[in-house]
Formats: structure tokens, sequence, C-alpha cells
């Protein structure tokens, strides 16, 4: 029996997990998110998309994650660093021990490839 090791990226038929910042790191609005796990791997690999409407919150990084922003308008700003607006078409790497804030300006969503360390 064959066995492939493609996955497309795809949300269709997958029942999405909805959340919200926790309490203590809401800044502004009141920003709730959909999160479409597609695929997860031995080692703490995770791959979907994720969605969040406008607010800001605190965020803390243990985990490495690669993100595409698909739609939408966010701002993410380190603690002690700068602002960086992302918008459709921007990829990039958040490390472990990012601190800082993210601000969701227009509905974003993004897809994600997520390392949790052992």
């Amino acid at each position: 029996m064959y066995v492939t090791r493609f996955l497309h990226l795809s949300i269709a038929g997958i029942e999405p997990e909805e959340g919200r910042p926790a309490p203590e790191r809401l800044i502004a609005g009141r920003p709730a998110f959909r999160t479409w796990n597609a695929d997860e791997a031995e080692g703490g690999l995770y791959a979907g998309i994720w969605e969040a409407t406008p607010g800001k919150w605190r965020v803390e990084y243990d985990e490495w994650e690669f993100c595409h922003i698909l739609a939408g308008v966010s701002i993410l700003t380190e603690d002690g660093g700068e602002a960086r607006t992302l918008k459709a078409g921007d990829s990039f790497v958040i490390r472990p021990g990012f601190k800082g804030t993210w601000e969701v300006v227009e509905t974003t969503r993004k897809e994600y490839v997520i390392r949790v360390p052992a």
C-alpha cells in the first residue's frame, strides 16, 4: 500500500479550535482565535492555519514558529525592539524566547509551522 508523504495544507473538513488570549495577557479589544491544525508529527511539530480578529495581547514564545501571512494586517513588537507591520505575503520566523505584543489591526490569517522544544 502506498502512503504519500505529501500534505496539501488545507482547512477543508477540519473543525477549527476556538480561543482567546488569556485575560492577564489582553491589552485591548476582544480578539478571538480560530486554529486549524492540519498536521502533527512526532517531536512536537505542527502545521496549520491560524486566524485572529482585531485586538492586542502579550505573547511569549517557547517554541520556534515559521509564519506566512495570508490576509489581514498585524503588528508584532518585540520587547525593547521595533514594531513590525505584517501583511499578506509576509513570511517570518519567531524564535524561542521572543516576548512582546501581537496586535491584529485587520483580521489576520496565517499559515504556520511550529516546533515545540522537547
